[in-house]
């Protein structure tokens, strides 16, 4: 286990007996908090007037506690998939539901109010504000929540305390390496708590023991907070790290098999 990820989570907790294949594929034993998927699909129309089938009857679920990746080729609909999960794109059919509320049916405002209290996001490209400092970037989520700025501000350091990164607080984020940029855009997807998190390519351009470091956090984050992470990644380590992974080709999803779901190489 990694320094990083100690200091979020009591070790015992992240041990393979704590781990498993926590929910069928198919949903139907989850529980009424969990992530559901159902039948979803989602179509976009080529330069030639085609339809291009990205998604052909996608259903899962994904239980408080559990860590899911999505692995498949580049193209496959991994980022699509989150984009739908996340409410960031409609689907043509089907459902996702986040406990009692229908992400696929619920009017703009509602789902903007849904990202900004339940789904954090994490993506390859961290997108954080370059001349803010790393601790402001981290508060902006609550900021915008109209969380007063003393509690945003000490919300924020705590998590940089527990990345490691609490020198850096002051520092803005341009001066900042590619790992920690990375730390910090993980932090902000964190720092209100959500239940559930879509991490999108989050390790595409780390080193291992960084990208080791990311997925740890998740991780951690989801056995200490019994919070939903759903990672979309070609990183074989990060799917090893995971509780369960499911490979999406061709519009549909496979079992991957059971991941470790813990640090231990």
């Amino acid at each position: 286990m990694s320094k990083i990820t100690s200091t979020l989570i009591p070790e015992e907790q992240t041990s393979p007996a704590d781990v498993g294949h926590r929910t069928p594929d198919d949903g139907l034993s989850a529980p009424d908090s969990a992530l559901r998927v159902n039948e979803l699909r989602k179509s976009f129309s080529s330069p030639n007037g085609a339809q291009l089938k990205v998604l052909d009857g996608v259903s899962f679920s994904v239980v408080p506690g559990e860590v899911l990746a999505i692995t498949g080729a580049s193209g496959a609909g991994k980022s699509t998939l989150l984009h739908l999960l996340g409410g960031l794109e409609a689907a043509d059919e089907g459902t996702v539901r986040l406990g009692n509320i229908d992400i696929t049916t619920s009017p703009p405002s509602h789902l903007a109010r849904v990202r900004n209290q339940e789904i954090g996001f994490v993506f390859q490209f961290h997108h954080l504000l370059p001349d803010l400092t790393a601790v402001e970037n981290i508060a902006m989520p609550l900021l915008i929540g109209r969380t007063p700025k003393a509690e945003s501000l000490k919300r924020a350091l705590q998590l940089l305390k527990s990345l490691a990164l609490l020198e850096r607080a002051d520092h803005p984020v341009r001066q900042l390496s590619g790992g920690e940029q990375q730390r910090i855009a993980v932090a902000r997807a964190l720092v209100k708590e959500p239940r559930l998190v879509l991490a999108d390519e989050p390790t595409g351009n780390l080193d291992t023991p960084t990208a080791d470091d990311i997925a740890g956090v998740l991780l951690a984050y989801a056995r200490s907070h019994k919070a939903m992470i759903v990672i979309a990644t070609h990183n074989e380590r990060v799917a090893r790290l995971s509780d369960r992974r499911l490979v999406l080709a061709m519009g549909k999803l496979a079992t991957g098999g059971p991941g470790k779901g813990h640090l231990s190489d």
